[in-house]
Order: structure tokens, then C-alpha cells, then sequence
């Protein structure tokens, strides 16, 4: 039994994505699954200067040692402007200045979901080239076009076909871990 850290790539208390991640989270059962909502994990803008003068945010650190401590990671992440945004690029920024291959070893599930018909896939792309660069192995991706067309709270994702999909693509990553 694996260790699985799940969490979204948006700080917003609203995030599609959080929400996604949150029901993937609650359709795996043989693993202990750890969410995280990033909207309670604040960082400064990475700059050189700031890095030098305050160091590591505690809430890095404990978020570094959580990654360190899982078999796997389910990531979804949001697109703004047809990319990652700010707080995720940020994010990794921070973490990789801690350990450059602060993923290494770690299989991936990497998700991404947006309110239109392409699902954060320009996120997604940038994410599955970057993530491995930090270590991690994306094993699988799935990305939920229209979200509130496709989802609901409560039922999750409610088009049968891209529920298969989304099932089968959780079942290949348990596979790995």
C-alpha cells in the first residue's frame, strides 16, 4: 500500500481543479491518500533576493517533506492563458530551489480541467514536459473538457465516456505505484 499526495496547481478557493483532484482522491481506496489545498499554502514571488534574505517558508518545507514522503503524486493543473499559472510556476519555482529533483522517483498522475472545451491542455502540456525535469514520471494524464458541462459536485464526472477514461487512467497509475 502506497502513499499517494494529491493536490491542484491553483490557489483559488474556487479551483475546478481542487475539485477534480478532491474526487480522484476519493475513488482510490487501497492507498492512503493525502490531499492538499494549495489556496492554504501561500509563497512569496520567487526572487533570488527574497531567497536570500528570509530563506524557506515553513509551509515549504513541510510541503517539500510531504512530496519526499509519498510513492505518488495526482496533480491537476490550471491554465491561465494558455499556461501554467503564476502560483504553480511559482511553486515549482520555490520547490526546485530546495532540490532541483525534489520528484525524483515519483510517479505522476497529472490532470487538468478548465470551464472550456480544451480542458487546460495548454497547461497540461506544459506541466507533463516540465515535471519530468524535476524527477517525476508521468504515467498517465487526463484532461476534463468543460468542467461544469461534465461535472457536479456530489457525482463527480457525470459524461460516461470521459468517467471511463478518467477511471482508467487512475487504474494505470495505481498500477505503477
Amino acid at each position: 500500500m502506497g502513499t499517494i499526495l494529491a493536490f491542484a496547481g491553483s490557489n483559488s478557493s474556487t479551483s475546478v481543479n481542487y475539485k477534480l483532484v478532491k474526487y480522484t482522491a476519493s475513488l482510490i481506496e487501497e492507498h492512503k491518500v493525502s490531499l492538499m489545498n494549495m489556496a492554504n499554502y501561500p509563497f512569496p514571488m520567487y526572487s533570488e533576493d527574497h531567497e536570500k534574505e528570509n530563506g524557506f517558508s515553513n509551509s515549504l518545507v513541510e510541503v517539500m517533506n510531504d512530496i519526499k514522503s509519498s510513492d505518488g503524486i495526482i496533480i491537476s493543473v490550471n491554465e491561465h492563458n494558455g499556461n501554467v499559472s503564476a502560483y504553480f510556476k511559482n511553486f515549482l519555482d520555490w520547490l526546485s530551489r530546495l532540490d532541483k529533483r525534489f520528484l525524483e522517483g515519483k510517479k505522476v498522475l497529472l490532470m487538468s480541467t478548465s470551464p472550456g472545451k480544451r480542458g487546460g491542455i495548454g497547461a497540461f502540456e506544459i506541466a507533463n514536459n516540465i515535471l519530468p525535469r524535476f524527477g517525476a514520471a508521468v504515467v498517465i494524464g487526463f484532461s476534463l473538457p468543460s468542467f461544469y458541462d461534465n461535472f457536479e459536485d456530489g457525482k463527480g464526472i457525470i459524461d460516461t465516456e470521459l468517467s471511463k477514461v478518467h477511471e482508467q487512467a487512475i487504474a494505470d497509475f495505481l498500477a505503477e505505484i
